[in-house]
């Protein structure tokens, strides 16, 4: 059994620096394929109240606790939608989440998205820092903000966020973000780290990984690991999440990881934080 290497978050919470996503992965499949990244070696598990799959990563945490697998290392992660930003409303949503994965805590709670039309952020991030006072949750972070979101929440709340989950991979590696963090003490996680799978035919990157002797998905997941982000892949069959986990017995050299940076063409495989409101 492979097992992915550590990152300590600002608070001291340990996180897996490569863990299992599973948005778009369908309820009925959800509970058997975190059961199985588990079994593998995964111990970071990211879900979310949008993903309507909360209940079968419950069940598949519960399930390998029987088998004997501590909850305490298992690592999992939900995020709250934006319809229910709002500090009342964050409690309640949190509430909900909780039922859905029947857990007795939270490792990392999110916003998903900062919605700047809305502004409600802020009030939100207040309810999490509740929720993390209150022992519920081990940390607490947002996903999907820029610069200025960050600058305006901190302005505005006490605990630093642990995580900043953004869209990152070759095509958009969010340079100025990350730097942002380093600064701040933001752990980067990369959602979508393989571009949602339209990277894996960038030429550049099928040469590189044809002379490694792995696959692409497995050169860009080892770009992530060496650049310092976190990265949560999606994969939707045994092999596949093997695969992308078995990345830790090779390393890439300096020229390789320059010939990577340089796809950077800010390309987006999903919407920007600005206009999802």
């Amino acid at each position: 059994m492979q097992r992915s290497p550590q990152h300590t978050l600002n608070n001291g919470a340990a996180i897996d620096v490569l863990g299992y996503g599973v948005y778009k992965v369908p309820a009925d499949d959800c509970e058997d394929l975190v059961s199985t990244a588990i079994d593998a070696g995964y111990r970071t598990i990211d879900t979310a109240a949008l993903y309507a799959n909360e209940a079968g990563v419950g069940r598949a945490v519960r399930a390998a606790e029987a088998r004997g697998i501590a909850r305490n290392d298992v690592f999992v992660t939900s995020k709250v939608w934006n319809t229910d930003q709002g500090y009342d409303a964050t409690l309640a949503a949190f509430d909900a989440s909780m039922a859905e994965l029947g857990l007795e805590y939270l490792d990392l709670y999110l916003i998903h998205w900062p919605c700047p039309e809305r502004n409600l952020f802020i009030p939100s991030y207040k309810a999490l820092e509740t929720l993390y006072h209150e022992g519920r949750v081990r940390a607490i972070g947002v996903s999907n903000f820029e610069e200025p979101h960050l600058q305006q929440l901190l302005a505005a709340t006490d605990v630093v966020p642990a995580v900043n989950q953004v869209e990152l991979h070759p095509w958009l590696p969010q340079t100025r973000l990350r730097q942002v963090h380093a600064e701040l003490g933001i752990a980067t996680q990369a959602w979508s780290p393989l571009g949602r799978g339209a990277i894996l035919t960038e030429p550049a990157l099928v040469s590189l990984a044809d002379g490694l002797g792995c696959s692409v998905a497995q050169l860009v997941l080892r770009w992530h690991v060496q650049s310092g982000h976190l990265a949560i892949p999606k994969a939707s069959s045994a092999g596949r999440i093997q695969e992308n986990l078995d990345i830790f017995s090779f390393t890439l050299s300096e020229d390789q990881m320059k010939a990577i940076d340089a796809l950077d063409s800010d390309r987006r495989s999903g919407s920007h934080p600005n206009q999802v409101n």
